[in-house]
C-alpha cells in the first residue's frame, strides 16, 4: 500500500517533481519502499514455502510408514493386501484439507485481519436508522457551543464556538493557519460529526436528517477540489441520474462557469478523467462551485474558493455568493484573500479552534484589536492575506 500510494502521489504531483528536480529522489523513495515490499514477500514466500515444505514430508513420510506397516502385516498374514491400497488412499484424503489450509492460509489470515477492522469501524459508526423526513430549511442556522476533534483523534480543533445566520445571510470566516476554519466547514456539512454542541438548520439537528435528504439541502466546495471522472454535466449534478439539464447549466452560470464550459471541446459532454488533466486549478474549481449550487442548496459552505482563481472568477464567486443570499439561502465562506468579503455581511475570526469575534463586517473590521493575541484586522481594500 504504501508503494502503490508513493506511485499514486507521484502520478498526481508529476509537474512538481519535474520542475523542481524532484524525480530521481522521489524514484530513491519509491525504490526503498518497494524493496521492504520485496523483503516481506519474500519472507512469505519463504514462510509458505516452509510450511508447504513440510507438509509434503510429513504426507510421504506417512505414506511410506502406512505402506511398510502394512507390508508387514500382510507378511505376518494379519491383513490383506487390499487394506494397503485403502490405508494409502485414506492417508491422502486426510492430508488433502492440510494442503488447502497451508496453500490458502494468506487469505485466510487478510479475511480474519479485515474482519476485526471491520468490527472496529461498525463499533464506532452510530446504528443505522432511516429519520423521519423533514420540510426544506429556509429559516436559519445555529452553531451552539460546538466542540469537535478530527475523526479518530482526540485533541480538540473546535471548542465552545456559538454563532447564528438568519436566511439570506453570508459569514466569511477568517484566521491564521491552524485556527480550525476548514475544521469547522467540515462540521457544518456533516462530514465530522461533534463531540460536544449542536449544528441545527430551522432547528434540527443534522442528524436527524437523512444523509441523502441533507445532502440535497447542502452545498461544499472543499480546499482540495477534485472533480470524478465522468461528463462535466455529471460532476455538476452530482451524479444524479435524473437530473434536469436546465438545472444543470442554471448552476453553470450562477457559478460564472458557463462560458468556460462551453468552451470545451464537447462541453457540457467533455469527458474528465478524474485527474483534473487538461483543466487547469481555476477551472477546475469553478466547474466544483456549480456543483456546490447545483439544485439551490439553502446552505452553502466554500473552503477557499477563489484560491486558484483570477479576477474574473473572483467576481463570479462574489456574484454566486449574492445570488445565494438572494434567493434566501446562507453562505459560510472560508478564506484568506479580502476579496471574499465581498459577498458577505458578517465576519467570524477564529484563533486556536475558538470564536474569536462574531459580527457585522463593518463593526468587526473597524476593531483594531478584536482580541487579546491577535493581529489587528485591516480593511479589506487593503491588500494581503486575512490569514494575518
Amino acid at each position: 500500500m504504501e508503494r502503490h500510494g508513493l506511485a499514486e502521489r507521484g502520478l498526481r504531483n508529476a509537474e512538481v517533481l519535474v520542475a523542481m528536480g524532484m524525480t530521481a529522489r522521489m524514484t530513491d523513495h519509491w525504490e526503498t519502499a518497494n524493496e521492504t515490499y520485496l523483503k516481506s514477500q519474500q519472507r512469505v514466500a519463504d514462510v509458505t514455502g516452509g510450511f508447504g515444505a513440510v507438509s509434503k514430508v510429513s504426507r510421504v513420510m506417512l505414506q511410506s510408514a502406512v505402506l511398510g506397516v502394512g507390508a508387514y502385516l500382510v507378511i505376518h498374514q494379519e491383513a490383506t493386501a487390499g487394506i494397503i491400497i485403502a490405508a494409502s488412499i485414506l492417508t491422502a484424503r486426510a492430508f488433502a484439507p492440510v494442503d488447502l489450509a497451508i496453500g490458502h492460509w494468506k487469505g485466510f489470515v487478510a479475511a480474519r485481519q479485515g474482519w476485526h477492522r471491520l468490527t472496529k469501524v461498525l463499533e464506532a459508526l452510530p446504528v443505522a436508522s432511516i429519520p423521519m423526513a423533514l420540510p426544506t430549511p429556509s429559516r436559519a442556522l445555529n452553531v451552539e457551543a460546538l466542540s469537535a476533534a478530527p475523526p479518530g483523534g482526540d485533541r480538540l480543533v473546535i471548542a465552545e464556538v456559538n454563532f447564528s445566520l438568519n436566511a439570506g445571510q453570508g459569514v466569511c470566516v477568517i484566521g491564521p493557519s491552524g485556527a480550525g476554519k476548514s475544521s469547522l466547514a467540515r462540521l457544518l456539512v456533516g462530514v465530522w460529526r461533534p463531540l460536544r454542541g449542536r449544528i441545527r438548520l430551522d432547528g434540527a439537528e443534522l442528524n436527524q436528517w437523512d444523509e441523502g435528504a441533507l445532502g440535497r439541502h447542502i452545498g461544499y466546495l472543499p480546499q482540495d477540489v477534485e472533480l470524478f471522472a465522468g461528463r462535466v454535466s455529471q460532476n455538476i449534478a452530482r451524479f444524479d441520474p435524473a437530473a434536469d439539464p436546465e438545472k444543470v447549466v442554471a448552476a453553470a452560470q450562477a457559478a460564472g462557469a458557463h462560458d468556460l464550459i462551453v468552451g470545451l471541446r464537447n462541453g457540457y459532454d467533455t469527458e474528465l478523467d478524474g485527474l483534473g488533466l487538461g483543466l487547469s486549478a481555476g477551472q477546475q474549481q469553478r466547474i466544483a462551485l456549480a456543483r456546490a449550487l447545483y439544485g439551490d442548496p439553502f446552505l452553502v459552505v466554500l473552503d477557499e474558493p477563489n484560491s486558484n482563481l483570477d479576477a474574473e472568477g473572483e467576481a463570479a464567486l462574489t456574484r454566486a455568493i449574492l445570488g445565494v443570499r438572494k434567493r434566501g439561502g446562507i453562505v459560510a465562506v472560508v478564506s484568506h484573500r479580502p476579496s471574499a468579503l465581498a459577498g458577505v455581511d458578517m465576519v467570524l475570526i477564529m484563533n486556536h479552534g475558538r470564536t474569536m469575534t462574531f459580527g457585522r463586517k463593518e463593526e468587526v473590521l473597524k476593531v483594531s484589536r478584536p482580541a487579546a493575541h491577535t493581529t489587528p484586522i485591516r480593511p479589506f481594500s487593503e491588500r494581503g492575506s486575512l490569514a494575518s
